[in-house]
Formats: structure tokens, C-alpha cells, sequence
């Protein structure tokens, strides 16, 4: 069966973004420092990329997020999830109503409005299919906002968190674990960069 991997950047103070983010500012003030590993010529942080969207089976995020990446000012071809890396794979949108409309009508795009527990298993099932279809064992990927990547992870649907550390610190903005249930990690790799360290944990049920 596919792992399910939650992957997110954070910052030293534990937000996912800075203050004040909304449709038309994403990540907040401050907050695209957070992704400055994603655009890096660094030889660790391209692999990192390259490897970890060209494993990707299915992406589970959750509306606000999704309402950010089909905005005016969200992705395109250059920008978005594995944009000039692998394949693109299916998007599960957890969310309570359809959107009105849909800019990013290239993508394939499923909305889930029965809760995050079918979100997931909808995700999971495109990944299988994919996995089967190009013979490679594919993931299904929780790629956030912070409430999706949190809430999963308190449900104990998480089997390994997968954390792009970014050396700054916001000082606000949205937290990523503010609240959550304990749970024990087990470290599986460390791999500092010019731009974030790159971190990996298996999830213990």
C-alpha cells in the first residue's frame, strides 16, 4: 500500500507561513522565504525536488490552499507542485462545496467534500492506480495547509513527515503543530543545504 507522506516547508518558529496570508498572498508577509529551497540551484535541493515529485502518486491539499494555487497569482507552468520536474500527479481538494470555477483546468483535479479520512483514501487510490500503471511504487503526498498536514497527523493517517526547515524565523503567522496530539517520530534523515535543512521522520502508531 502507498505511503502517506506529509511534506511541508516551515520556518524556525514553526509557522507555515507569515502573517497575513490570503488568496492573493499565499504564504503571508515574509513567507516565501519558506520556499526558497523549491527554486534553489542547489544540486541537494534540486535532487530533494526531483525525487520527492517524481514519487508522487496523488496530492491531498486542503480549500484554502487549493483557493491559493488556482488564483490569479497562484501556479502556472513554472510554478507549481513538480512544475519542469516529473509527471504532475492527481489533486485531491478536501473542501466542503465545489469551487465556481476552475483556472487550472490541466491539472487533474478531484474534490472531496465527505472529510479529510475520504480525501486520503481517494488520494491513496489514484496513487495505487498510478503505481500500477507505470510499475513504480508511487506516494500519496499531504502537501497542506497547515490544518490538513495537522489534522491528518493527529488521525494518525501519516506515515512519514517530511519537514524543508527554512533558516528564518516569521515571527507569526500560521503554526504548523500549535495544538496537536503527541505523537513519537522516529528520524530517518538529516540534509542540511545552502537554503533549508531537509528533514525526515517515519511516524510510530
Amino acid at each position: 500500500m502507498t505511503r502517506i507522506i506529509a511534506d511541508i516547508s516551515v520556518s524556525l518558529d514553526g509557522f507555515v507561513t507569515g502573517p497575513d496570508p490570503g488568496p492573493a498572498n499565499g504564504l503571508g508577509t515574509g513567507g516565501g522565504a519558506l520556499h526558497t529551497w523549491a527554486f534553489s540551484e542547489d544540486p541537494e535541493d534540486r535532487r530533494i525536488l526531483g525525487e520527492a515529485t517524481a514519487r508522487s502518486g496523488a496530492v491531498v491539499l486542503g480549500r484554502r490552499l487549493f483557493d491559493v494555487v488556482d488564483g490569479p497569482g497562484g501556479w502556472s507552468d513554472e510554478v507549481g507542485y513538480g512544475a519542469g520536474e516529473a509527471g504532475r500527479p492527481a489533486f485531491v481538494v478536501v473542501t466542503s462545496a465545489l469551487p465556481a470555477s476552475l483556472r487550472l483546468t490541466g491539472l487533474d483535479w478531484t474534490f472531496v467534500t465527505t472529510g479529510l479520512d475520504d480525501a486520503v483514501a481517494t488520494a491513496r487510490e489514484r496513487a495505487e492506480e498510478a503505481s500500477e500503471r507505470t510499475g513504480t511504487e508511487l506516494d500519496t503526498v499531504l502537501m497542506g495547509g497547515a490544518a490538513t498536514v495537522r489534522s491528518a497527523f493527529e488521525a494518525g493517517l501519516v506515515d512519514v513527515l517530511s519537514l524543508h526547515l527554512a533558516p528564518v524565523v516569521l515571527g507569526a503567522g500560521t503554526p504548523l503543530f500549535t495544538g496537536a496530539a503527541p505523537r513519537t517520530l522516529v528520524q530517518r534523515s538529516v540534509t542540511p543545504t545552502s537554503t533549508a535543512t531537509h528533514l525526515t521522520y517515519e511516524v510510530l502508531r
